[in-house]
């Protein structure tokens, strides 16, 4: 008999439909009426509203079309994941483009060249940019360029692609878990919740804080040991096969740093800080920063003096490489898609609803985390999550005696520390497929971490209760 293989990412996420559609034949279907929240903009649920409405078993014929509803509704047309699928598409084009003209490997080895010896280092400064990402706008999808820039980085410091993964994904995930002025998360929870979204500041910048020394240590102790000893690395087995597949242009001789490459290189750059800066101060979208990278693309394409034929082949060919990473995102959307068809979400909601009733202010906190840990994995969206339960939750709060402000960040943290593993997430899915990590293998790395930060955050909800 031949050693176990654990399944692709593919198959975890199929796997994953199928279950959630099973459930949607035994949890009774329900819903709450839903109300226009004037300062959100959005319809929210009503609390006490809660009824049992017809079942909507969702069959065979459904989890086949659950990936493809996932990019966009075949009823409606209306969007899904899509635009993110594509907008990787885009990314693997312009990557490609950038990546034959030699630039970014000459730029790799001047890196690494200057850091020699202090290489690690680029871990919490990394991670510190990441978390701010996080902790200020929500950064999420738009980190997913960052892993093919990345990768081939630590993998020439002579770390792993779980090093480099791990740097960006815990970096901007603390970020979101302990996030100050995140609209995604923090205002629109705030605003639903009916309170200022600067109240409970002071807790939610010491868990991003301790969450961020701790992230940071984790992956440095990891990073160390791979660099001593590349066995340690829980990639080890992919260790030619990732170098061959990141590092693959980069030849015995040095790459000259020309002018035309360091001007590539200034475009490159500045294609990720127009991005930053459309998302976080212009509320730009998949859309436009998609269209920001084709456009780069082509100009690093001119410069370069590609031939038409030799921009566009080199265009497709980097965006075949992450066809897998889009598909990916499309799956994992199609859980959520699967849960709201079969009208589950709002009776897991009730449930909870139920459970919170009548406890201690120290039980009733930790209850409502351990509630929202478990209603993010069935609802990775940060604000989605914000709209479906703070308008229920919150009101509870008042009859614990317990702050509002306290279930916006028991909020926060449950849905950061589950969108750092989800496989619902087109962030973690994506991310680590882009990075060639396998989803089984970073769930068993990085578990012994989310228990920490569990501890951290629990202990810290606590005091906030009893103060």
């Amino acid at each position: 008999m031949g050693k176990f293989k654990f399944p692709s990412a593919y198959t975890i996420l199929f796997f994953l439909i199928a279950v959630v559609a099973a459930l949607s034949w035994v949890i009774p279907a329900g819903q709450y009426q839903m109300a226009m929240n004037a300062a959100l903009g959005k319809e929210v649920p009503v609390a006490g509203t809660y009824a049992h409405v017809a079942a909507h078993p969702q069959g065979i014929v459904s989890v086949l079309m659950a990936p493809i509803a996932g990019l966009y509704d075949p009823v409606s047309g209306q969007a899904g994941a899509i635009d993110v699928a594509l907008f990787i598409l885009i990314i693997g084009g312009f990557l490609g483009i950038v990546t034959k003209t030699g630039a970014i490997d000459a730029g790799i080895e001047r890196v690494t060249t200057r850091l020699r010896g202090h290489e690690e280092w680029m871990i919490p400064i990394l991670m510190a940019l990441f978390a701010a990402g996080g902790t200020i706008y929500g950064m999420a999808e738009e980190s997913l360029p960052f892993y093919t820039l990345l990768v081939p980085v630590m993998l020439a410091a002579r770390f792993d692609p779980v090093v480099a993964a791990s740097t960006i994904l815990l970096g901007a995930g603390i970020g979101t878990l302990g996030s100050t002025i995140n609209p995604f998360a923090t205002v629109i929870a705030a605003n639903a919740a009916g309170i200022p979204f600067t109240n409970g500041i002071v807790l939610r910048v010491a868990l991003l804080v301790i969450g961020w020394l701790i992230c940071v240590a984790w992956v440095m102790r990891y990073a160390r040991r791979v660099r001593q000893d590349p066995s340690l690395s829980i990639v080890a087995d992919k260790l030619e096969e990732n170098r061959s597949h990141f590092l693959g242009n980069k030849g015995e001789q040095s790459l000259e740093f020309t002018p035309v490459r360091k001007v590539i290189l200034v475009i490159f750059a500045l294609a990720f800080a127009v991005m930053i800066y459309g998302v976080a101060v212009l509320g730009w979208w998949m859309a436009e920063i998609s269209a920001v990278f084709l456009a780069s693309a082509i100009i690093v394409g001119l410069i370069a003096r590609m031939s038409e034929e030799e921009l566009t082949s080199t265009f497709i060919n980097g965006a075949r490489d992450l066809l897998g990473v889009a598909l990916i995102i499309g799956i994992a959307r199609g859980i959520v898609v699967i849960m709201d068809k079969g009208m589950i979400t709002h009776t897991i909601l009730h449930s909870a609803e139920g459970l919170v009733t009548g406890l201690s202010s120290v039980a009733f906190i930790n209850v409502m985390y351990w509630l929202e840990v478990v209603l993010s994995f069935l609802v990775p969206s940060s604000s989605g999550l914000a709209v479906l339960t703070m308008p229920i939750m919150a009101p509870l709060a008042d009859f614990a005696n317990v702050n509002r402000d306290l279930v916006v960040t028991a909020y926060q943290s449950a849905s950061g520390i589950v969108n750092l593993v989800t496989p619902t997430s087109a962030v973690v899915m994506g991310g680590l497929a882009i990075a060639r990590v396998p989803y089984v293998r970073y769930l068993k790395w990085v578990a012994p971490l989310l228990g920490i930060l569990t501890v951290v955050i629990m202990a810290a909800l606590s005091l906030g209760a009893l103060l």
